[in-house]
């Protein structure tokens, strides 16, 4: 689905990724994980052709990114950023009706189809109650299904989210992870999300991906790469593991401090 080979790029003349190579299935639930400044939300946008690449290539789906029109390729793939700043207010129905956007011609209205899928997805995201709200009165929450919806309205094989679980509260947080796991299961969807809480990711995710100063250090299953080894090398502490007795997943022990 997506393949990434020795990939080097940045902003202006600094290189933040260093030889990626890397390759994610479409069936993949992939989470990031890194300290700041590791180059995780780099990587999210150079996958969606955002970056230039100043060595490497990105394959989707044995195409080279370079060679997709950028409106063809947001209908493969959809970004939910970690900031959302709107110069205006919109509803919560015209911000999921914004997904329909690659599959609309220059100058066409949204069609009934448009407006159904957009209800059909506020409606299986508990949003029809809120779709004459204003997206700037809504909660941390409520923002995160609305951006998940509207992502969703583009009818993607790939969502791909920085940090969305960031400033959220514990349950919310739960919530959304199950949402994406469900749509990654029941939809068949690429997810690769940007997080930094470890444990959740090892309890849904397929696939985790680990970057240190914009190096990938280590890829895999949670079970594989969730080592007390890797762990120190890419946060620089000693860290306990045990298996979780829910999701019988390697899950952080964090040390008491005295």
């Amino acid at each position: 689905m997506i393949e990434i080979n020795d990939l080097t790029c940045g902003y202006g003349d600094m290189d933040v990724l260093h030889g990626i190579t890397l390759r994610i299935e479409r069936q993949d639930f992939a989470v990031i994980l890194g300290p700041n400044g590791a180059g995780k939300s780099t990587l999210l946008y150079a996958l969606n052709g955002y970056l230039q690449r100043r060595q490497g290539t990105i394959l989707i789906r044995g195409k080279a990114l370079e060679h997709w029109h950028k409106k063809d390729l947001a209908k493969v793939i959809a970004l939910i950023p970690q900031e959302t700043a709107m110069p205006f207010d919109y509803t919560v129905e015209e911000m999921v009706l914004m997904g329909r956007y690659p599959w609309l011609e220059l100058m066409q209205s949204y069609s009934g189809q448009d407006l159904q899928i957009a209800s059909d997805i506020m409606q299986k995201l508990d949003l029809t109650a809120l779709k004459d709200r204003f997206y700037s009165q809504l909660s941390g929450g409520e923002k995160q299904r609305v951006l998940l919806a509207r992502a969703l309205a583009q009818q993607t094989e790939v969502i791909l989210l920085d940090e969305s679980l960031s400033q959220l509260d514990i349950n919310h947080q739960v919530e959304f992870m199950q949402l994406l796991c469900g749509i990654n299961k029941q939809d068949g969807k690429c997810i690769i999300l940007v997080s930094h809480n470890i444990n959740l990711a090892a309890n849904v995710s397929s696939h985790l991906i680990f970057l240190k100063n914009g190096r990938l250090l280590a890829h895999g299953a949670p079970a594989e790469v969730i080592t007390q080894e890797k762990l120190k090398e890419l946060f620089e502490i000693e860290l306990t593991l045990m298996n979780n007795p829910l999701s019988r997943r390697p899950n952080l022990i964090f040390p008491g401090i005295s």
